[in-house]
């Protein structure tokens, strides 16, 4: 296979599975070559990525293992510069109807949040990040998350990140009690964030 071969693909796909190689006419031989000539490495099995300057980010692993989850919790807070903790996993929502054995994954590190199908789509918006679109909660789904699962977050981040909402020019308050009352944590909401609301 030539170069040009192999940029064509690595233009078209950017995590490409051993089927979508076959289909190119890269067999078992070929790949093995590959691999050892640093031109693309293994991302999970039956998955691999070219390797180039989009190899430095996750996010194109993630969107192509996982193409229904939602970045939240610990990750969207970063996204929203809610917390300077750059958080050591991936923290993706997905519906509890999904298999959990796909994120059983040594690369990227993830953590799945199952959820009720019913709850998947709300606050579920886009947003970019290095220069790759994802799926990701926004602002006031991220609070109702966090205020959810406090318990599970350090008090030092879940202080910063409520401080920070509430000074945020770009939150959307109004979505923040309807969102509250699907997610059950309308009392936490307005317990916490009620003088600002």
């Amino acid at each position: 296979m030539t170069n040009i071969a192999n940029k064509q693909i690595a233009e078209q796909f950017n995590i490409v599975s051993t089927k979508e190689l076959r289909e190119a006419g890269i067999y078992y031989k070929l790949l093995q070559k590959m691999v050892e000539d640093g031109i693309i490495e293994q991302v999970k099995r039956g998955y691999y990525q070219f390797v180039s300057e989009n190899s430095i980010s996750d996010v194109p692993v993630i969107n192509r293992l996982f193409p229904d989850g939602v970045i939240c919790m610990e990750s969207a807070l970063n996204y929203y510069g809610y917390t300077d903790r750059t958080p050591d996993k991936w923290h993706i929502a997905v519906s509890n109807e999904a298999s959990r054995s796909r994120f059983n994954i040594s690369y990227p590190s993830v953590k799945a949040h199952f959820i009720n199908p019913d709850r998947c789509s709300i606050g579920l918006c886009m947003g970019i990040i290095d220069n790759h679109e994802v799926k990701v909660y926004d602002r006031e789904r991220t609070i109702c998350d966090i205020l959810l699962h406090r318990n599970k977050l350090d008090a030092e981040v879940f202080n910063e990140a409520i401080k920070r909402y509430v000074s945020d020019p770009n939150r959307n308050s109004a979505n923040l009690i309807p969102y509250a009352k699907h997610l059950h944590v309308e009392k936490k909401v307005k317990e916490v964030l009620g003088i600002w609301l």
